[in-house]
Order: C-alpha cells, then sequence, then structure tokens
C-alpha cells in the first residue's frame, strides 16, 4: 500500500493537464485500477486480516481522492489564470481628471462680509427663518398698516382661522435677530446677521428668496458718527479700495430715527463698476440709529443706551463686485455659471491676505 500511494501521489502531482489527471484517476480509483482491486481481495482474506487492511486501504483511496481534487483544482487556477492572461480587456472606467468643486458666490461674498465686520469686533448672531409677527414687524416698530405687512409682499405660513396664535412668516429681513440678540445678550453688543430672508419679489435684480445681513451696535456713547465710520472702513475693504466717498441721504424706516440711505462714488465705464471714483452715485444699504421704541421692546434702556443698524443685500454686492448681470442666474444651479463666477475652496478670505482671490 506504501509502494501505491508514494507512487499515485508522485504521478498526480506531475500531471500537466486535466486529461492526465483523469487517466491516473481511472488507473487508480477506477472500477478496474489498482487500488480498487485491492479492495476487492478484501472478501479472500480472513476477518482478522480484513480489519487490519480494511482501514488501510480507505485511508489510501480518500488521500488518493483528495488528491486528485486538489490537482484538479490547481491545474483549473492555472488553465483560468492563463485564459485571462491571453484574453485580458480592461473594462474598468478611465480615469476621471480630477475635479475640485466651486464655492458660490453669495458663500464667497457673506464669508467676505463676516471677516471684515470680524475685524471691527462684530460677532455673527443667527435667527429662526420663520418666525412670529411680533419679531418680523411688532418689536421693530412697524405698524399693522404697513405695506410690507400685506400678503402680496410677505409670505405668511397656514393657520386655521380658529388658531389664535401669533401668524407665523418667512422673515422678511433679518432685523428680528436684532431683537432676538438684545433679549438675549442685552447692552452693550455688537454684532451681525446674515442669512436667508423672503419677499414676494422676482425679477431680474429680485428674487423670492435672496440674502441680508444686518448690522447692530449699541453701546452708551454710540452716534451717527460711528455709523459713517464703520461703513466706510466696510465699504473700502469690501471693494479693497484705498479710498471712497459716501453719501447718505435722509429716508425713513419705521425701526431707525434717523434713517439714511447710504450711496457710494462710483463711476461705470464699458459696463463696469469702479468704486471710490468718478461722479456717479450708487444705493447699496439702508442704515440709521436705533429707534428707541425698538430698544424698549427688545428689553434695553433707551434712556441709557443708544446704537445704530445697517441692512445690507448680500446678493446685490455680490453683483455689484463680481460683475454679475442678473440675480435670478444665482439660483439657477447651472455648473457652467458657478464654474465661471465660482471661487477656489479651502481659501478662507481674510484681510491680511485679500479678500477675494
Amino acid at each position: 500500500m506504501d509502494d501505491l500511494r508514494d507512487k499515485y501521489l508522485t504521478l498526480i502531482n506531475d500531471a500537466g493537464d486535466e486529461a492526465a489527471l483523469e487517466e491516473l484517476r481511472v488507473q487508480a480509483v477506477g472500477k478496474k485500477g489498482e487500488i480498487s482491486l485491492k479492495m476487492r481481495e478484501l472478501g479472500k482474506m480472513t476477518p482478522d486480516e480484513r480489519q487490519v487492511a480494511g482501514p488501510k486501504l480507505n485511508a489510501l483511496k480518500d488521500e488518493i481522492n483528495a488528491a486528485l481534487a486538489a490537482k484538479k483544482a490547481a491545474l483549473a487556477d492555472a488553465a483560468l489564470e492563463a485564459r485571462l492572461s491571453e484574453e485580458w480587456l480592461d473594462v474598468t472606467l478611465p480615469a476621471r481628471p480630477q475635479r475640485q468643486g466651486s464655492i458660490h458666490p453669495i458663500s464667497q461674498v457673506t464669508e467676505e462680509i463676516t471677516a471684515i465686520f470680524a475685524d471691527m469686533g462684530f460677532a455673527v448672531a443667527e435667527g429662526p427663518q420663520i418666525d412670529t409677527d411680533w419679531y418680523v414687524f411688532d418689536a421693530l416698530n412697524i405698524p399693522s398698516h404697513h405695506p410690507a405687512r400685506a400678503e402680496m409682499d410677505t409670505f405668511y405660513m397656514h393657520r386655521d382661522e380658529a388658531d389664535e396664535r401669533a401668524p407665523h412668516i418667512l422673515r422678511t429681513h433679518t432685523s428680528p435677530v436684532q431683537i432676538r440678540s438684545m433679549e438675549k445678550q442685552g447692552a452693550p453688543i455688537r454684532v451681525i446677521a446674515p442669512g436667508r430672508v423672503y419677499r414676494a419679489d422676482y425679477d431680474q435684480t429680485h428674487t423670492p428668496m435672496f440674502h441680508q445681513v444686518e448690522g447692530l451696535c449699541i453701546d452708551k456713547d454710540i452716534s451717527m458718527a460711528n455709523l459713517k465710520w464703520v461703513l466706510e472702513e466696510f465699504v473700502k475693504a469690501f471693494f479693497e479700495v484705498d479710498d471712497v466717498e459716501l453719501r447718505f441721504r435722509a429716508s425713513h424706516f419705521p425701526f431707525t430715527e434717523p434713517s439714511a440711505e447710504v450711496d457710494i462714488q462710483c463711476s461705470w465705464e464699458g459696463g463696469v463698476l469702479k468704486v471710490g471714483e468718478g461722479d456717479d452715485w450708487l444705493e447699496v444699504l439702508g442704515s440709521g440709529m436705533v429707534h428707541p421704541d425698538v430698544l424698549r421692546n427688545a428689553g434695553v434702556d433707551p434712556d441709557e443706551y443708544q446704537g445704530f443698524a445697517f441692512g445690507i443685500g448680500i446678493d446685490r454686492l455680490a453683483m455689484l463686485k463680481y460683475g454679475i448681470p442678473d440675480l435670478r442666474a444665482f439660483f439657477d444651479a447651472d455648473l457652467r455659471w458657478l464654474k465661471h463666477y465660482g471661487f477656489a475652496p479651502l481659501e478662507a478670505p481674510a484681510l491680511h491676505s485679500g479678500l477675494s482671490k
């Protein structure tokens, strides 16, 4: 049996293909194979001899069958490897060029504004986009008959006629954050509140949703002179010019008194805006001293504190600075437009390194 074992294990190991391996299987364990013939001889043995030889023959048969199966699997693997190497075809996708996303102009300008006012000591405050009419209108000294409260201008949330709770609306400006910030922090306070706002309007320079930043500074000795300086520094830093002249025009806002529209000196040459030069004027924002009633509604004593507030349209500033002609394109999700007007990611605007890259 040992001779048979050594003989067939050697032959199986040396077999070069499956045909040769099949031939060896027939010779060893086929019906007329050598091991099968040995199994038939068990009937001629005595019981004691069968008890010794039977287990050995079964073990030999199992070992040969296992060797045949292992060699067959090895030959199959080798044949498949050879076939794959001969018939190789790359079915994977070709390597794609490395793509890098772009920062949307609204996000870029918001970060620029934040960086400028942070340098002047303003913190960033946030508030809900759906708020009650108390925070959006009443607390800001906007009377019930004011046209801004009409449904043709403001998006009101649906409610049942029997609902006695205060109406909820999509905020029309970020000024409600003023009230919430003063309620929470009190005075003195110095914050800006950038965010989305909503008004029922849609054309080349207006969309139902747009972005605004509100600024608020309250202390015991704040005056219009402080407001003028802050806005001048902001305009110079944002448009990256050395000097610019601002013009304050008397206006009226329910939440400020006195109130002023602010124009910047500019020129238009070939349709290109140049800030800080020329004889033209461009309106950019509204501002004024916070009305005493607004301070009182926010829990701040107007006899002790006073301050200024201003509101700037972020979308409008982006259009002016980067020459974007149509506000509606901001929301079209056109990748070609974003690739043209977008900004490199991971380059945070900073005054010391330049706002726009």
